[in-house]
């Protein structure tokens, strides 16, 4: 609500709002010119403004929604400090958030939701990471990274001496049917720019790629769907989905060719799809025609995944499937990857997360500035070999 305060006239008093900003400012020690626009700020500092202004209206409480799914490590240590002067002026802070350290950095008390009901409450004195985890879940913390043993089958993709220009180099591998191989490499390493070659998006200058043994050419999407290799992308809100556009709408996306007679668009298949994929994969909605925007981020993912599925694919690459989801949206993901791998499908798992490549994948391919470094095995894993190597040690 606006309360810009006005001078004679009715006009703006545009020197007392600069002034008062510049105090709020100064009560949460950030030097930020009050003239300064907000298109121009940081992500960071765009939440100082946002908090400056509920302080504008003598707010009592602020609720923070996940402020720092954005934002770097200093950032979060900026933001923090700001939080801590907030409840030294005696505010109340809502702050909600699915990463656990900073809960046990900056909370006091704890309130546990999952699927929209109350699970608990306490003091984060009295509760360790493995209790919240098992209560967000539903399950201990050694069951957060389901396993399950499938034997491997024939290779369904080999990529031989793959290489971009600028990006990556001589990217050589195969993988199985009923595999899920990771790949780990620190930012900037080339993982998802290899995996967009893979699908098409990206060109790549060099190499091979053959699909149950047959060689193919992908220079497109429509070549790499084709071919049996579908690829779910890290942005899943600019990239994966059309926010705008019903459930139904986004999950038949690329089955056009299917669900049309000649020009025409059979609503009735296309919810039918919908309906379909969505049940598999647990998606929660308040029905198929419901736009994806208003779904949580862990919907939004489904949805993405169910696209994709609908194709039915031989290859999903699931580019960080699990980043920016909560808990309990993380366990679902993983566990449709386990029933991927048990229908026949192969999965490329692109991660950041060291924990969630070592408890999901069969091998580990690591890669440091665009190329290969090393591949482990599942019983080989080590998580400081990982590292080493992620960052370009021998």
């Amino acid at each position: 609500m606006c309360h810009h305060p006005l001078a004679a006239g009715a006009m703006v008093d545009w020197r007392t709002i600069r002034q008062r900003t510049a105090e709020l400012l100064d009560r949460l020690d950030v030097r930020l010119s009050p003239t300064a626009r907000v298109k121009d700020l940081s992500v960071a500092q765009k939440h100082v403004v946002e908090i400056a202004r509920a302080l504008s209206h003598d707010a009592r409480i602020v609720i923070m929604d996940e402020p720092t799914a954005a934002l770097s490590q200093r950032e979060i240590g900026d933001l923090f400090r700001v939080v801590r002067q907030l409840k030294a002026q005696g505010k109340g802070i809502v702050f909600i958030s699915h990463k656990f350290e900073e809960i046990f950095v900056i909370a006091d008390r704890y309130t546990v939701l999952r699927d929209g009901r109350f699970i608990g409450a306490g003091a984060i004195a009295e509760v360790d990471r493995d209790r919240l985890i098992a209560m967000m879940v539903g399950r201990r913390l050694d069951q957060v990274f389901p396993k399950r043993q499938v034997a491997l089958g024939e290779i369904v993709l080999e990529v031989e001496g793959l290489s971009h220009e600028t990006e990556f180099d001589d990217i050589n591998f195969t993988l199985r049917r009923g595999e899920i191989l990771g790949f780990y490499g620190l930012v900037g390493a080339g993982r998802t720019e290899a995996m967009q070659a893979l699908f098409g998006i990206t060109p790549w200058s060099c190499g091979r790629i053959r699909v149950k043994g047959r060689e193919v050419r992908i220079r497109s999407p429509r070549e790499a769907i084709a071919a049996g290799i579908v690829y779910v992308p890290e942005d899943r809100q600019a990239q994966g989905a059309i926010l705008s556009m019903p459930i139904s709408e986004n999950v038949t996306l690329p089955l056009l060719d299917r669900i049309c007679r000649g020009w025409i668009l059979r609503r009735g298949a296309e919810l039918a799809v919908a309906r379909d994929y969505g049940t598999r994969l647990s998606v929660r909605a308040a029905h198929w025609q419901q736009p994806v925007e208003e779904l949580s981020g862990g919907n939004q993912q489904k949805i993405v995944i169910a696209k994709w599925l609908a194709t039915r694919p031989d290859v999903i690459i699931l580019d960080e499937p699990t980043k920016g989801i909560d808990v309990g949206s993380k366990a679902a993901v993983h566990d449709l990857m386990g029933e991927f791998v048990e229908q026949g499908m192969a999965v490329i798992l692109v991660s950041s997360e060291l924990p969630e490549v070592m408890g999901l994948a069969d091998r580990i391919v690591v890669m440091h500035e665009g190329r290969i470094r090393r591949v482990f095995d599942r019983d080989e894993t080590d998580a400081q070999a990982i590292v080493a190597a992620a960052m370009g040690a021998t």
